[in-house]
């Protein structure tokens, strides 16, 4: 049971936290604690309404993941998510690569289509097309990590006898974990990936967030056995497994949360079907972000890992 810790470089509380020595200390807290993985977020050019509306700036996941891969020896490092519409395949292959190479072997890749419709248009892509650029990037990317000379011509997307080198140390590439909640990001996951990688959303967000809502355990519970369906029908012998993000525990912003609610949640969600947790935590400065890690350590982590 991997549990995967946002880093808290989406605040402003304390400059301290977008630094290297910042990234270094809450990752190697997050090992010393038992967690299996840190990622950070994707949003390269947000637009200025979102933000003063309850987004968050973040740092290059790429450049910060290194970082943390630096840092540490045996925690893993994830993108949640990496929006594939964003970059050309080709490039976010080549940074995989290097990022899973450079960190031994640590690299997690959560991936999703994305939704924020002015960041696709501040760089250059087309919000309109994203599910077919996410398609198309997987399928790009895929084959790119085999290192070996490849073409391919989409609608997209086109190289021709193309080498992306050296490779993924861990083979055939780092495991994809590809988010969304539609039928459509689950087709995605059993193609690709080794996990599905749903987000809590309540009635009413799907128009704002570009993916169908998942409000409660139960709707996750339903879901599951559409993905486990899914995975049947394309003659997968193991179904993908499922990331799941506690509702209690899936902002970021200084909220309370309890314990004994969030190990009850997380319990309920392990008995839907969830083989993996993203949690965050609040804190707005190192010490306050350290001190709720350990909390979250000590009352949650200990007694869910056994």
């Amino acid at each position: 049971m991997l549990v995967s810790l946002g880093l808290p470089v989406d605040r402003a509380g304390d400059p301290a936290l977008l630094t290297a020595e910042g990234i270094a200390t809450v990752a190697q807290a997050a090992e010393a604690a038992g967690f299996g993985a840190v990622f950070v977020t994707d949003h390269p050019a947000p637009d200025r309404r979102w933000l003063a509306s309850g987004g968050h700036p973040t740092l290059d996941p790429f450049v910060a993941l290194s970082f943390a891969a630096a840092a540490t020896t045996t925690l893993r490092v994830h993108t949640n998510l990496l929006v594939l519409g964003y970059r050309n395949p080709v490039l976010t292959a080549k940074s995989v690569a290097s990022l899973d190479g450079l960190s031994g072997g640590r690299t997690i890749i959560g991936v999703g289509a994305g939704y924020l419709e002015t960041e696709f248009l501040a760089l250059g892509a087309d919000p309109t097309i994203r599910g077919d650029l996410a398609d198309e990037a997987l399928e790009v990317m895929v084959t790119a990590w085999r290192a070996e000379p490849f073409s391919y011509s989409g609608r997209h997307f086109t190289a021709s006898d193309t080498v992306v080198a050296p490779a993924p140390l861990q083979r055939p590439h780092p495991p994809l974990w590809v988010g969304g909640n539609s039928v459509a990001a689950m087709r995605r996951a059993v193609r690709h990936g080794e996990a599905w990688s749903p987000m809590p959303s309540p009635r009413g967000s799907e128009a704002a967030l570009g993916t169908p809502a998942l409000p409660d355990i139960g709707a996750f519970a339903t879901a599951v056995r559409r993905l486990q369906d899914l995975s049947n029908a394309a003659g997968r012998p193991e179904p993908p497994g499922v990331v799941a993000i506690p509702r209690c525990l899936s902002s970021t912003w200084g909220e309370k949360w309890i314990p004994h609610q969030a190990l009850d949640e997380m319990a309920a969600l392990q008995e839907a079907g969830a083989t993996a947790f993203v949690v965050n935590l609040p804190g707005e400065n190192i010490a306050g972000f350290c001190e709720e890690l350990e909390r979250f350590r000590s009352s949650v982590l200990v007694k869910l890992l056994g």
